[in-house]
């Protein structure tokens, strides 16, 4: 039977777990184990190198992302679908990690110091386990696993980790040229909308105010303001919402983002500048532009850094993509 063959198989096989949504995780992970266990020919789901990727190996990797995908999923065939990506996925990322560690021994002369392993179950003893020995035992004892095994596999955490990152730093160089060129190609990416980062005072009208006494109010606030007194201030002692402790900070927003009575005032506004009183029935309000972002395409050299980094990202995905595939490519792997 073809691993997809099977992995279509068990999903059906799991449709009461996923049915009884209330049902607690451990169940649901239960009836996914058993209904592996009997698809997969002794429990084995393929082999890398001298590695046999076993029904458990995978069940720990997906374990706890099954009451996700339960919880997040439309209706049963969603369902169905996504645990079937989910363990093609483990099953392949298990896969890798057996042809990384093997790409790094290969080179005699890199080692993992141990202390740094030891240094890793001490923390795993410590966050894992409460700093409690003998539940780390139990857990070892409960998993079949000997204190050397699970140091291996701690080494072989450290080796992955170590692997990714160097080719991750191989990739982290781009040219000026390449930023540029980018920039040219894809100028509609770097379109910003007209924006300002608002503070916001509010003076919540009272039964007894009017709207002469609560313009005066107002008006008193931004006499103090050109008095040389900061908004941010202003707005922590004297404003009524929900912002005020944070001196009325409202962030970035977009035209789109404001109610038609404070767009107009709010755009009108240059960096620094204050608001004339805002009167409405429930309040009168203050606008305060503590920065302004203009409509059009924003220069390059505001945009470099965030091309990089997105250049750095596509690089590392292709460069690591192509490393996997020779691995794969040289590596002995057989499905089950």
């Amino acid at each position: 039977m073809t691993l997809r063959r099977s992995l279509v198989v068990l999903s059906l096989a799991v449709a009461p777990a996923f049915a009884q949504t209330a049902a607690p995780a451990t169940s649901a992970s239960s009836t996914v184990a058993e209904n592996m266990n009997l698809r997969f020919a002794n429990g084995i789901v393929a082999v890398a190198e001298e590695k046999i990727i076993t029904v458990a190996d995978v069940m720990q990797y997906i374990g706890p992302l099954i009451p996700q995908i339960q919880s997040t999923a439309k209706d049963q065939k969603d369902f169905e679908q996504q645990l079937m990506q989910l363990q093609d996925s483990a099953i392949q990322d298990l896969i890798d990690r057996v042809l990384i560690v093997k790409e790094f021994r290969k080179d005699e002369k890199r080692n993992i110091p141990q202390h740094y392993v030891d240094n890793a179950i001490s923390d795993e003893i410590a966050e894992r386990f409460e700093g409690d020995r003998s539940k780390y035992l139990a857990f070892l004892k409960a998993k079949g696993q000997t204190q050397r095994d699970y140091r291996r596999e701690k080494e072989e955490d450290i080796i992955f980790s170590y692997m990714q990152g160097q080719q991750r730093k191989s990739q982290s160089v781009v040219s000026p040229v390449r930023i540029e060129t980018y920039y040219n190609e894809n100028k509609d990416r770097f379109y910003q909308e007209d924006a300002v980062h608002m503070r916001l005072i509010t003076l919540t009208r009272t039964d007894s105010e009017t709207d002469q006494t609560l313009t005066e109010k107002a008006n008193l606030i931004i006499a103090r303001f050109k008095a040389g007194e900061k908004f941010e201030d202003l707005a922590k002692e004297l404003s009524t919402d929900a912002k005020r402790s944070k001196g009325g900070d409202y962030l970035w927003l977009k035209r789109s983002d404001f109610r038609k009575e404070f767009s107009e005032p709010a755009f009108e506004l240059k960096k620094g500048e204050i608001s004339k009183v805002i009167l409405l029935p429930e309040a009168a309000y203050l606008i305060y532009a503590e920065d302004r972002k203009y409509a059009g395409i924003q220069p390059i050299d505001e945009v470099r850094e965030q091309i990089e980094r997105l250049l750095v990202q596509q690089m590392g995905r292709s460069s690591q993509e192509k490393w996997l595939e020779r691995l794969r490519r040289n590596g002995y792997v057989k499905h089950y």
